[in-house]
């Protein structure tokens, strides 16, 4: 009903006109629905090769820009933009194919049989075992940590989702036994194979259901004939990301290659044996990074450990990870993607890039508390003080209002102090600024961003208590229900 349901009509104007000014450019934009928060709303294009792809994701977001202004909107590409509610991303869909078109990843009607299409997935897996931690770094932004993992969004421990029936297909080829039975025959393939879903209405027929994006926790879900990346931010440019996956794909293809080579020996090519034991090492292999569960539970965060895959926590964590010899390696030398000058300045831009969101963003927040929030709430108090005051002077019980002054008193006194100590925090991280560019972004993670959530904490507690006509900043039913 919310998804698929009606877009209030200044936004549908907008929306109609975003899609042709994209038509207008080349970008074959297909969908539009409201999504998950209030005022939150999608679009998406058909897919495209990577570099034109990433191109028009960024001409859309700069024609949706001027298209909303045009109508008296504005376009938020904040990850986390308000508290409490669902924050926006990019779900990057991910396929390799030939120079023919032919998708590889195409399971086909039987995947168990598609040696081609069993190797490049278990390649995917090999690369996100291999180099999960550069995925986490391409990712990672001081404005995408307020979403990961925050039951919206692929928390930080990088796991693929393959869906029942292929996780079927590989385990019987590890184990060497005939495949399950998943449902009629008719409906046995991967794409619409597995359950069937009964709408319960007699003249409607049962739907068969897909099984194979039934994970909105998973970071990496396989979705048919691709992967989807779920952790790209929504301000993010695709490329990084992209070209980091790529790459790892492209150095486990490279390693599989070699594995099939040295089994074949001297036989002009592979036999079926040969790729079926490449295949099979690769299923053992990879089957850690395989995950069907909740990413978000803490039971996942325990069996992630126990399976040796990492859980990187912050971005400027994330970001050491470039530079570590396996990963560097693998992207330099291994692939000529990146020259090692290219990466380093990669790797201090980042880290320069989060340190100042964070200043900025505890700047502003030092600015609104101290010249807006704090001065009006003291406002509110004084007005009580006076009619508590004037009351008891006629002789009239002003209970209540002092009721409320006892209240808002600590709330003032809670929001001052960790006013004080984001100021004292920010110029700390100024004055003290570290030559290692990682070193100070880490800082401002450890120092800074506490202080900004406490300091924010004690506002939102006094919000509650003060009288909406003293309040300076509009309040989300303003901001998301009035559209």
């Amino acid at each position: 009903d919310h998804y698929f349901g009606r877009i209030p009509s200044r936004v549908m104007r907008a929306i109609s006109e975003l899609e042709l000014e994209c038509l207008r450019l080349g970008i074959p934009i297909k969908t539009r629905h409201n999504e998950v928060a209030p005022a939150q709303f999608e679009v998406a294009p058909i897919f495209e090769e990577a570099s034109v792809a990433v191109d028009h994701n960024l001409l859309t977001m700069d024609v949706l820009h001027k298209v909303a202004h045009r109508h008296n909107l504005r376009v938020l590409y904040h990850e986390k933009p308000f508290k409490g509610v669902n924050g926006s991303g990019k779900h990057c869909n991910w396929a390799v194919a030939t120079d023919r078109g032919e998708n590889l990843l195409d399971p086909t009607v039987r995947p168990e049989t598609n040696f081609r299409f069993l190797v490049f997935l278990l390649a995917v897996l090999r690369a996100l075992q291999e180099h999960a931690p550069l995925l986490r770094a391409a990712i990672s932004s001081s404005s995408n940590e307020h979403r990961l993992g925050a039951q919206e969004a692929p928390p930080a421990i990088i796991s693929a989702f393959l869906g029942d029936q292929l996780n079927e297909v590989l385990d019987a080829i590890d184990e060497d036994r005939p495949l399950k039975n998943f449902s009629v025959p008719q409906f046995q393939t991967i794409k619409v194979g597995g359950t069937v879903l009964d709408v319960k209405v007699a003249g409607l027929p049962h739907i068969a259901r897909d099984l194979t994006d039934r994970n909105r926790t998973s970071p990496f879900a396989f979705t048919g004939n691709k992967f989807e990346f779920r952790a790209v931010g929504s301000k993010q440019s695709p490329s990084f990301p992209v070209t980091v996956l790529n790459c790892a794909v492209t150095a486990a293809i490279t390693e599989i290659v070699a594995d099939l080579r040295a089994q074949m020996g001297s036989k002009p090519a592979p036999s079926d044996d040969d790729t079926l034991a490449v295949i099979r090492k690769y299923i053992r292999l990879t089957r850690p990074v395989r995950f069907e569960g909740d990413n978000y539970s803490d039971a996942w965060v325990a069996e992630a450990a126990r399976r040796g895959l990492p859980n990187i926590r912050t971005a400027p964590e994330a970001f050491t990870y470039l530079l570590k010899d396996k990963h560097l390696t693998m992207l330099t030398t291994d692939t000529g993607i990146f020259s090692h000058g290219e990466l380093m300045s990669r790797y201090h831009i980042l880290n320069e890039r989060y340190a100042k969101d964070v200043i900025i963003e505890a700047e502003t927040l030092k600015t609104i508390v101290g010249q807006q929030i704090l001065p009006a709430a003291l406002e509110y108090r004084k007005s009580l003080a006076e009619s508590a005051a004037a009351l008891k002077a006629v002789g009239v019980e002003a209970a209540p209002e002092v009721q409320v002054l006892n209240e808002l008193a600590p709330l003032v006194v809670a929001l001052q102090a960790e006013h004080t100590k984001l100021a004292a925090a920010v110029q700390k991280l100024i004055d003290h600024e570290s030559d290692d560019s990682n070193k100070h972004a880490q800082a401002a993670c450890d120092s800074v961003a506490p202080a900004i959530a406490a300091t924010r904490d004690a506002a939102d507690a006094l919000e509650t208590a003060v009288a909406d006509k003293y309040w300076p900043l509009p309040k989300y039913t303003e901001l998301l229900l009035t559209i």
